[in-house]
């Protein structure tokens, strides 16, 4: 029988035959270039797009070093990249005796407590909650040997800066340092100059570059017009979708629109629970909800296969998130496909991306749209779809006009949110 392609990258004989067993047999580039030099135990910067890997390039190695009786940190910027990385750890490890422990915003300290009493050998945070049980002594990193920052680039984005120093300052000096990013831009090249000790640098695809095989297109579309054309788009796609809005309550109206259309439709955003974004996520991974609308601070761990469609509702705010976004769809070597929105004033912001992701994006002819629709309530949280009438007035004034496609807003909401705030 002909051997698994990951025989020669140093790995223990016990780790290789659970990933035979777990039908891992072809390493990814990264995997095949990052393990190596892992488990060695050189500091290492992985230079990756998503969806290539990279969790099982620095889990295999942190298992391997937790056998020999060393304690690793792994430091992700959200809950949902947290609770995906310890999957991979738990399939692949749980069978060889590996304990890990969440420690994540959103979830009750009892039971992390419970997990921190197991004695486990892989922590998996998000920077603020590690905070804080290093400020209640209810975790000590003295002992960690192997520290990963992933997605490091985001974490920064994120504002985290202040809790990376405030964790670093607490781990050993002597220690193995992973930094992976999707993007390399120049406060990362700081972190990694600081804190990693003459790392090796493995970069699969340029910094910026896009997921090989997702095929891209780009419309502009006045932004009263853009619920028109996702009806449109979203009945001509079959498949899994996934909507990425720019603000938490975008993404609210932008569900709330998808709903009204037939489409069933979660969200997964900053206002939501963690037993709200888990049940999206468990919906979406099992057809229950063909679309998910996101935004990009809650979409770092989106680790979905066959995700059919990306779609950019609203441009990004960062260049460097338009590739982490449609890197959501082809994973793993699949394919896919990504349509973004542009209003003509964003131009400028198309040539940014563009100019990092080096090519033009695809510009489509925008096709005859659906009649605009206006929804009136029908029941307590739900909308009825109403053509060709005159969409319902609150209060008076042409100002407390429903925009089309999307419910109406009562006069009391334009006074607690202070009118042109509802519309960030």
């Amino acid at each position: 029988m002909a051997k698994s392609g990951f025989y020669n990258l140093g790995i223990a004989p016990n780790i290789l035959e659970m990933l035979e067993r777990l039908k891992f047999t072809i390493p990814t580039p990264i995997q095949e270039k990052c393990i190596p030099a892992a488990v060695e135990g050189k500091d290492l910067v992985g230079v990756a797009q998503t969806g290539t890997g990279k969790t099982l390039a620095f889990a295999v190695p942190m298992i391997q070093r937790a056998l020999a009786g060393k304690q690793g940190l792994v430091v992700v910027p959200t809950r949902e990249l947290a609770l995906q990385v310890d999957s991979v750890f738990r399939e692949v490890g749980t069978a060889l005796g590996i304990r890990t422990a969440v420690l994540i915003g959103g979830e009750s300290i009892g039971r992390q407590f419970q997990a921190l009493r197991r004695h486990p050998q892989i922590l998996i945070v998000t920077p603020g909650r590690l905070v804080d049980h290093l400020e209640q002594k209810t975790v000590t990193l003295k002992q960690i040997a192997t520290l990963v920052l992933d997605e490091a680039d985001r974490m920064l984005d994120m504002g985290f800066a202040p809790q990376l120093k405030r964790i670093i300052s607490a781990l050993p000096k002597e220690r193995q340092t992973l930094l992976f990013s999707a993007t390399m831009p120049a406060n990362i090249v700081r972190i990694a100059q600081e804190y990693l000790k003459l790392p090796t640098r493995v970069e699969i695809a340029p910094s910026g570059t896009t997921v090989e095989k997702v095929t891209q297109e780009l419309f502009f579309v006045e932004k009263p017009d853009k619920p028109r054309l996702l009806e449109k788009i979203l009945g001509e796609y079959r498949g899994s979708v996934l909507v990425f809005s720019r603000t938490k309550h975008g993404a609210k109206r932008i569900a709330a629109s998808v709903r009204n259309l037939g489409y069933a439709a979660a969200e997964l955003h900053s206002n939501r629970s963690l037993g709200q974004r888990k049940e999206a996520m468990d919906g979406f991974r099992n057809g229950r909800y063909r679309v998910l609308v996101a935004t990009d601070i809650a979409a770092r761990g989106i680790d979905v296969q066959g995700i059919e469609l990306v779609l950019n509702y609203d441009l990004p705010q960062s260049s460097e998130d338009y590739v982490h976004r449609i890197g959501r769809t082809a994973r793993a070597g699949g394919v896919g496909h990504a349509i973004s929105f542009a209003t003509p004033d964003e131009r400028n912001d198309v040539r940014d991306i563009e100019r990092l992701i080096r090519s033009v994006l695809p510009l489509s002819k925008l096709p005859n749209l659906p009649p605009a629709r206006t929804f009136a309530p029908a029941g307590r949280g739900q909308f009825t779809p109403q053509f060709n009438k005159a969409p319902r007035r609150f209060g008076g004034g042409s100002r407390s006009q429903p925009r089309s496609g999307f419910p109406p807003r009562p006069a009391s909401h334009k006074r607690r949110f202070g009118g042109s705030r509802w519309r960030r």
